[in-house]
């Protein structure tokens, strides 16, 4: 089963916690992507005190991953879940949105520790332990 990698998990990866570089060597094997949406999250963090040398670190850390692109059907889905999520009144930020559309559009199981995930109908989201 291929994994989509959300910011929280490339944040805690970057920070060097171990649980979770654990677990990404552990799931590489079957296959981990990041979106376009997630690298622009990731590379925000960059610009602190020390960009020249946080941003050298995340590229490296992204090299690891294949980048998925957007596209048109990524967001209609994208259209569609953020119509639905608002109807109900459970809306999540837009960038989670785009991510949730593009795990949903691949088939991929999205490694996140975010809770608001959950209200995203279909979404197939890691479980430790799994």
């Amino acid at each position: 089963m291929p994994y989509l990698l959300d910011a929280d998990w490339a944040v805690h990866a970057l920070a060097g916690r171990q649980d979770t570089i654990s677990t990404l060597d552990r799931l590489a094997p079957e296959g981990l992507f990041i979106s376009w949406v997630t690298v622009g999250e990731v590379y925000e963090g960059a610009f602190g005190p020390r960009p020249r040398v946080a941003l050298d670190q995340i590229r490296q850390f992204l090299h690891s991953f294949r980048t998925l692109n957007l596209n048109d059907p990524i967001m209609e889905r994208f259209a569609a879940i953020r119509s639905d999520l608002r109807a109900r009144g459970q809306g999540i930020p837009d960038l989670d949105v785009l991510a949730a559309a593009t795990a949903l559009h691949y088939d991929l199981t999205l490694l996140t520790s975010d809770r608001h995930f959950q209200r995203v109908p279909g979404l197939k989201i890691y479980r430790p332990g799994q």
